[in-house]
């Protein structure tokens, strides 16, 4: 068959590999977080992770909250103010991590999934992963279950979508995302980044929306990243195609995300070896501030979708 998939590793936890025999294009993810850390793909006759990742399973058990790679993102995004939130009149404060005075990134980056299965044929090869959070923070008391999807499709084109659905009596408060860290190899001061958005989400000084947008037209056309430092999030134009693409001579990543995804959070890290680019469902402190915060209502199921896609210049 043109394409495989299989568990390679199963301690600390599960390590699954997909791959296109044809073309040698491999995936790796790990059910810790259900989080892709390597995308392997042929570059000038050279195998290239366009994956800022980790070392190894035991590494990334260690390592997680030292920048997030990879992550997956709920039932919030990037900072809750304070790390709380006002519901029904009952003020929440989440216990888990915290940057500073803000938790940040959710609750479930480093919880084990459990693979449910792993499929290849000859057109894709995918694993599917479950997660049940049962509430067992404080600030977030809301069961809810994860069921994420990664496969794997021809000509270098990779598709994660998320399932979430909850049981509880009444709705519920939700974000979705991933934190990937991308590199095409060297310094991103290399590369260009396009996107369709001409709306900034403002943030204050503590890296919060202040509940409204500004004008920003710099990635519409593409623009260098030489010297440009983001950490910013940015609402994607929903008239247009939501494509986000990071190029550099040899090669263009297209991210594509749906409708789910309407927000776009960007990350230059200091060393500029990679670029976070980060599919949100909301904007930050989307509990406190309603930007684009979803209502999970019982029995219902909410799907969110993106696409990572490499093109090979020449």
């Amino acid at each position: 068959m043109q394409f495989s998939s299989s568990i390679v590793q199963k301690s600390p936890f599960e390590v699954i590999q997909l791959k296109d025999e044809r073309s040698g294009t491999m995936v790796e993810i790990y059910s810790m977080g259900a989080l892709m850390n390597a995308f392997y793909v042929k570059v000038n006759e050279q195998y290239l992770n366009i994956i800022d990742g980790f070392t190894s399973p035991q590494s990334a058990l260690n390592e997680i909250t030292y920048g997030f790679k990879s992550a997956k993102l709920a039932p919030f995004v990037c900072r809750l103010a304070n790390g709380k939130f006002n519901l029904n009149g009952q003020q929440y404060t989440i216990g888990k991590f915290y940057l500073g005075n803000h938790a940040i990134h959710g609750l479930v980056y480093d919880a084990v999934f459990e693979v449910l299965n792993v499929h290849a044929d000859e057109h894709a090869c995918s694993v599917g992963l479950r997660y049940q959070y049962n509430g067992d923070d404080k600030g977030y008391p809301f069961p809810f279950e994860l069921l994420i999807n990664w496969r794997l499709e021809g000509n270098q084109h990779l598709a994660v979508t998320t399932t979430v659905i909850h049981h509880g009596p009444a709705s519920i408060p939700y974000s979705d995302g991933w934190h990937p860290y991308f590199t095409l190899g060297g310094n991103i001061d290399n590369c260009k980044l396009q996107f369709n958005s001409s709306q900034q989400v403002e943030f204050d000084e503590r890296l919060l929306p202040t509940g409204i947008t500004i004008d920003d037209h710099r990635f519409e056309q593409g623009t260098s990243l030489k010297g440009v430092s983001l950490d910013n999030c940015f609402l994607l134009n929903s008239k247009t195609p939501a494509m986000c693409v990071l190029s550099n001579q040899y090669m263009a990543l297209q991210i594509q995300p749906d409708k789910s995804y309407p927000y776009l959070q960007i990350y230059t890290p200091p060393h500029r070896n990679s670029i976070a680019i980060e599919n949100l469902s909301s904007a930050p402190d989307a509990f406190n501030n309603d930007m684009g915060l979803l209502w999970l209502q019982p029995h219902q199921h909410y799907l969110f979708t993106t696409s990572y896609t490499v093109k090979i210049e020449g």
